[in-house]
């Protein structure tokens, strides 16, 4: 069975979350686990439940935060610090896919537009140098 078959409310092991976060490397393929494994350290949030043999299995909430995390350090470049005090501020369950999706978006059309604005602003000092 495929682990997108799965029901989404079914535990996940730590690769099928590194697969669905995205966490692989482009050059080989090879899933990032230590990734994971490295934020259950810094983050009390990430709690996976640890059976027989040290696999570690993953609720869908913890799947959640996961997402929340990378999107916070990969896609908003914040430090593990900064990303702490956000999640400390906020209620685990209050984070959903939605959320994300929308600061995700957010976040994009904002860089589009102040890019935007500054490739302007460039082209208006390099005229306003030509006129001196």
């Amino acid at each position: 069975m495929d682990y997108k078959d799965k029901d989404e409310n079914a535990y996940k092991t730590i690769g099928e979350v590194t697969k669905e976060v995205g966490l692989v490397n482009k050059k080989t393929g090879k899933l990032q686990t230590h990734t994971i494994r490295y934020w259950e350290s810094q983050f009390n949030q990430i709690k996976p439940s640890v059976k027989a043999g040290g696999r570690r299995y993953y609720s869908s909430n913890i799947l959640k935060i996961i997402k929340y995390v990378k999107f916070l350090l990969k896609d908003r470049g914040l430090t593990i610090s900064g990303a702490k005090k956000i999640l400390n501020n906020q209620e685990s369950d209050s984070i959903d896919d939605d959320e994300i999706i929308g600061i995700n978006k957010s976040n994009f059309k904002d860089t589009k537009n102040i890019k935007q604005k500054i490739k302007n602003i460039s082209k208006i000092v390099k005229e306003l140098k030509k006129i001196k």
